[in-house]
């Protein structure tokens, strides 16, 4: 008798199981188009392109080994650092606007003594250009620029600041690269903004009340309470805004006045990929692939040095 209750008892217990790990693999079965989505356009590309990257390949035809040649000639490629030197002018303005202006409205909206009601609206109003399409904000942009027909040219005449229209967006110098930093500022700051106004709202209040306490003034209680206790936030905002940066390519393709052609000062990195891919009569896909490593590898560099830095601070 007592070996039937033992089995029955394991029977009982293991109904429970089975339907458990039943239900676990229905799961898994709902899962699994995204699995196989992610494989075959993510995972797979990836794969691709390190592949080509070894190839001389137009994107039809034969393929030909070509071993390191065209990663040997990527960091011998004269435009491509041209475009790069670029693409960190651009991302340079951007990145200290983006980052200056979220913090100057972070220290106000944080203020103990003299905060501000309606920080609701004032959040979703600074986040409000990083929902506009880019296409949308480049072609707004491209328009009021226009160096002949633009109203800032216009505005900027008939108050006398300027005598002739100014090319804004064809230029060969810092002109067009600090145009499309600024407007890539003014897109992203809200997102900045509201990152850092999310971690100065999670540090514990307890630290300004001392300082006040103590009399610290707000530059002191800045410097050293906010800024320490935001470092991993800054550290987020800054390795972000490199990875995306340094991937420049929608404004500058679409706000480009000579439709990105090579020694212009808005012929980004990724622009002069797309260009060799894409751009050319004879594609060089293998070449592009290479380009595109030789990109990955440097914003990875990039981002160990922040990454260091800011733990080298912290120590």
């Amino acid at each position: 008798m007592a070996v039937k209750e033992n089995t029955a008892a394991q029977k009982a217990a293991k109904k429970p199981k089975n339907a458990l790990e039943k239900r676990n693999r229905y799961g898994a079965l709902f899962c699994l188009p995204f699995v196989i989505a992610f494989l075959v356009f993510n995972i797979y590309p990836v794969f691709r392109t390190f592949q080509m990257s070894f190839l001389n390949y137009s994107g039809f035809g034969k393929e030909t080994f070509a071993g390191l040649g065209n990663y040997t000639r990527a960091l011998k490629d004269p435009l491509f650092r041209d475009a790069f030197v670029n693409t960190l002018k651009i991302w340079g303005v951007n990145i200290v606007l983006q980052l200056g202006l979220a913090l100057l409205l972070t220290i106000i909206f944080n203020d103990m003594k003299y905060r501000m009601k309606g920080l609701s609206i004032f959040r979703a109003l600074f986040y409000l250009p990083n929902l506009i399409a880019c296409t949308s904000v480049a072609f707004l942009f491209k328009t009021l620029l226009d160096w002949q027909y633009g109203s800032i040219n216009q505005i900027l005449m008939t108050m006398g600041v300027i005598s002739s229209p100014i090319n804004w967006l064809t230029g060969e110098g810092l002109t067009a690269q600090m145009v499309v930093g600024v407007v890539g500022a003014w897109m992203w700051f809200g997102n900045s903004f509201i990152m850092l106004m999310a971690g100065v709202q999670g540090i514990d209040r307890a630290y300004f009340e001392a300082a006040t306490l103590d009399g610290a003034g707000r530059w002191q209680t800045f410097t050293k309470i906010t800024m320490p206790l935001l470092r991993p936030i800054m550290l987020y905002v800054a390795v972000t805004s490199l990875i995306g940066g340094l991937q420049l390519f929608d404004l500058p393709y679409l706000m480009s006045g000579t439709k990105g052609q090579p020694g212009r000062s808005l012929y980004t990195a990724v622009f002069y990929i797309y260009n060799m891919a894409f751009g050319i009569s004879k594609p060089q896909m293998g070449y592009a692939a290479a380009l595109a490593f030789v990109l990955f590898v440097i914003i990875a560099v990039f981002c160990g040095i922040a990454f260091a830095l800011m733990n080298k601070k912290e120590d």
